[in-house]
């Protein structure tokens, strides 16, 4: 893998980047830096995509950063939010049936698996599930099945401390084949299904042709698996230097880092 190697006055079109460990720091702030270079970017007639695993719930903040300009994809291509709205519109969602079909599968395929599902409008998950974030547990709702899995969701999450992301993906991968498109942006025992076939990827290639973009002009930015799908469609491909190895090893350029602010620096280059 070589470090990053910039042809002054070349252009994207568009511009894809994930948030979390890629634009937002360690210390979950995103620079004043980074938003004056994705401005540059919208400046120089190209247009910028957030693509994200998070839930909307989660980019109120975000879209004020950004002075509620643009659209971002939420869960892992789900999801359009609107952030100068903050109004959400569904995109791909798993259906009901296929939802409670992978729950069934993941536990099968890993006994004492929590499971947690996210909707347009919310959240839930069985009494077995845990986050990492104590007062989540405290707030997040708890349900059984039949209402779990009754209608369409945005994501499917299994979390079991007893395995590694990269392990558990492992060895969910094959018991949800043919059901689920399955991934993972964490490291602490956490997979995270979207409906067959959708991904990072996949939404901004439809944002992309609508406009009349091809892979060719877009760049994209990430730092963990679920950001692979997206990196291998684009043209060019960046990944920062605190990504995931397979992250690393698949991007055409390593950056700095998201606390050094490698996005804003590659960006600025690009866009004088």
């Amino acid at each position: 893998m070589r470090l990053v190697s910039l042809i002054v006055g070349e252009y994207p079109l568009l511009v894809a980047t994930d948030l979390d460990g890629t634009i937002i720091r360690g210390d979950g702030t995103i620079s004043a830096r980074t938003v004056a270079a994705f401005a540059r970017v919208e400046a120089a007639g190209a247009r910028f995509i957030l693509v994200t695993g998070r839930p909307p719930r989660w980019m109120a903040a975000i879209a004020a950063t950004f002075g509620h300009r643009g659209t971002a994809i939420c869960a892992n291509g789900a999801l359009a939010y609107d952030m100068r709205t903050g109004t959400i519109a569904a995109r791909h969602l798993i259906a009901a049936p296929v939802l409670a079909e992978a729950a069934a599968a993941l536990r099968t395929a890993i006994p004492g698996i929590g499971i947690a599902v996210e909707y347009p409008d919310g959240h839930a998950a069985d009494p077995v599930y845990q986050s990492v974030n104590a007062e989540l547990n405290l707030s997040l709702p708890r349900v059984g099945d039949a209402e779990l899995f009754a209608r369409p969701a945005s994501k499917l999450l299994g979390r079991h401390f007893g395995y590694t992301c990269d392990d558990l993906l492992a060895r969910v991968l094959p018991a949800l084949d043919g059901l689920v498109s399955v991934t993972h942006s964490n490291s602490q025992g956490l997979i995270e299904a979207s409906a067959l076939g959708v991904s990072k990827a996949s939404v901004v290639a439809e944002i992309a042709k609508l406009h009349g973009i091809g892979p060719q002009s877009v760049i994209a930015f990430g730092d963990m698996p679920n950001d692979l799908p997206l990196l291998a469609w684009a043209g060019t491909s960046c990944a920062v230097a605190n990504a995931h190895p397979e992250v690393l090893a698949a991007a055409t350029h390593v950056i700095g880092s998201n606390d050094e602010d490698g996005v804003a620096a590659y960006l600025e280059t690009l866009f004088p």
